[in-house]
C-alpha cells in the first residue's frame, strides 16, 4: 500500500498477520514528513510519560504541540503504542481488530462504486451478504457483515480519468488470527472485484 497505510494498517508480515506500522512507515518517510525519526518520537512520548495516556490523549498532544497533521499524529501515535506494547499491530483503541485491503482498477470510480453498492452487481464477486448502512455515491460505503461478522468501510478514490482505488477496513475483529483471515480473504475478493470490472 506504499509509504503512507492508513494508521494502524501495515503489510502482512511473515506470520500472516499484520505488522507493526513502523515497518511500512520507514524512518526516512517519518522523518520527511515530520522532522524526527521513529526513535526520536518514541524519546518524545516517553518523555510526557505517553505510557499512561490513552490514543486520543496522544494524538491531540502531538497535533497541538508538535504540530503534526492529523493523519502523522495518528500514525506516530499507533507507532508507539505497538512498540510500547500498548497495542498489537492491527488492534484498534477499542482492543478489537481490524483489518485493510485495497485495489486499483481501470474503471472511473463512479463506476467501482457502483459495482460494490449495487447488491446484484456484489454477488458477481461477494458471496457473502452485506447490509448497507451509509453510502456516499462515489466516495464512501458502510456495511454490516450477515451474522455479526463485523463492520466494513469502503473508501473510493479516483486515480485518474479511468482509474480508481478502493481501499477497505473490516472493522470489530476479535483477535490478530481473525483479521489476518479477513485480511487474506479481503484481498482475494477485490482481486475477484478487479477481474469483474476489467471483464
Amino acid at each position: 500500500m506504499g509509504e503512507e497505510p492508513q494508521p494502524g494498517e501495515a503489510p502482512s508480515g511473515g506470520t500472516g498477520g499484520p505488522a507493526p506500522i513502523t515497518e511500512s512507515v520507514s524512518d526516512e518517510a517519518l522523518r520527511r514528513h515530520t522532522g524526527r525519526g521513529w526513535a526520536e518520537w518514541f524519546a518524545v512520548l516517553d518523555a510526557w510519560e505517553a505510557v499512561r495516556r490513552t490514543h486520543t490523549e496522544i494524538a491531540r498532544r502531538l497535533v497541538a504541540e508538535q504540530r503534526l497533521d492529523g493523519w502523522w499524529a495518528q500514525s506516530v501515535t499507533v507507532g508507539y503504542e505497538q512498540h510500547r506494547g500498548m497495542r498489537a499491530p492491527g488492534q484498534r483503541s477499542d482492543g478489537t481488530y481490524s483489518a485493510n485491503a485495497s485495489v486499483t482498477v481501470g474503471v472511473p470510480v463512479a463506476r467501482l462504486f457502483q459495482a460494490v453498492a449495487d447488491a446484484g452487481e456484489r454477488r458477481g464477486w461477494l458471496p457473502e451478504e452485506l447490509s448497507v448502512r451509509t453510502a456516499t455515491a462515489p466516495k464512501s460505503l458502510r456495511a454490516d457483515l450477515a451474522d455479526g461478522g463485523g463492520r466494513v468501510v469502503f473508501g473510493f478514490t479516483a486515480v485518474g480519468r479511468d482509474r480508481s482505488r478502493v481501499a477497505l477496513e473490516h472493522q470489530r475483529l476479535a483477535g490478530a488470527e481473525e483479521a489476518a483471515r479477513a485480511k487474506a480473504f479481503w484481498r482475494e475478493r477485490l482481486q475477484a472485484l478487479k477481474a469483474a470490472l476489467a471483464g
